[in-house]
């Protein structure tokens, strides 16, 4: 049997890592569900509400580094919203597909129509439509590389009606490639740091993110200050 997009979709997300998509099943997602029980190596996790997907696959993507939440036409994505929000703000990778409806009918203001470039514009790095099955593995790719590098959501529409149609080869590489660059202070910034912490008694240490991959220097540090440590929600 021939592969279509809804399969290369799921070849994609199971090279990229991600081993659960989260969502409510049925209508426009229906090829793509089919496609997960094919491939087996990946899960379908239903929920009783899409909010309820979104929220789960932030906090996997805090826990893991990367996870992916689902929504059918119309209702279905607009109820991931809350989530995906939650997601962008706490800069968790999230992958969102945002199935839609038939490309053919778009802008005809057609039953459950809605302008996902527009709904999601306030809670992505990434947000667009693959319409062709030519764009789904490069948009599908560069959603990928923006979720983790960005450390956002990323929105990729998908017209129900091309879901079933037949893969088209991909034009690009579908690996993901991850980087943990490491970036430091100056010399000069350093050293301006430890003569403002040489020059007080007293001293809090306060962190944000950016501290994240820091936690075992951030106590050594704080036990030679004899400094408490507080930390952004």
């Amino acid at each position: 049997m021939s592969k279509n997009i809804s399969d290369q979709l799921v070849e994609i997300l199971v090279e990229a890592g991600i081993q659960r998509i989260y969502a409510v099943t049925g209508d426009s997602l229906n090829h793509v569900n089919a496609a997960v029980h094919r491939n087996g190596k990946i899960k379908w996790i239903h929920v009783w509400h899409e909010e309820t997907a979104a929220f789960a696959a932030g906090a996997e993507a805090q826990l893991n580094g990367l996870a992916c939440c689902a929504g059918s036409s119309g209702p279905g994505h607009v109820h991931l919203i809350n989530g995906l929000y939650d997601a962008h703000r706490s800069s968790a990778s999230v992958l969102a597909i945002a199935s839609t409806l038939p490309a053919k009918e778009f802008g005809t203001s057609y039953f459950q129509e809605t302008n996902t470039i527009k709904l999601f514009e306030d809670c992505s790095c990434y947000n667009q439509v693959a319409a062709t099955p030519v764009q789904l593995p490069r948009m599908l790719q560069a959603a990928l590389q923006n979720a983790v590098h960005k450390k956002g959501v990323a929105v990729l529409g998908l017209p129900g009606d091309i879901t079933n149609l037949p893969a088209a080869a991909a034009e690009t590489t579908t690996t993901l490639f991850r980087n943990k660059p490491f970036v430091r202070p100056s010399e000069n910034e350093l050293l301006q740091l430890a003569e403002l912490l040489n020059s007080h008694k007293k001293v809090t240490i306060y962190c944000g993110l950016g501290a994240a991959e820091a936690h075992k220097e951030i106590i050594q540090l704080a036990e030679k200050l004899k400094a408490p440590v507080a930390y952004l929600l």
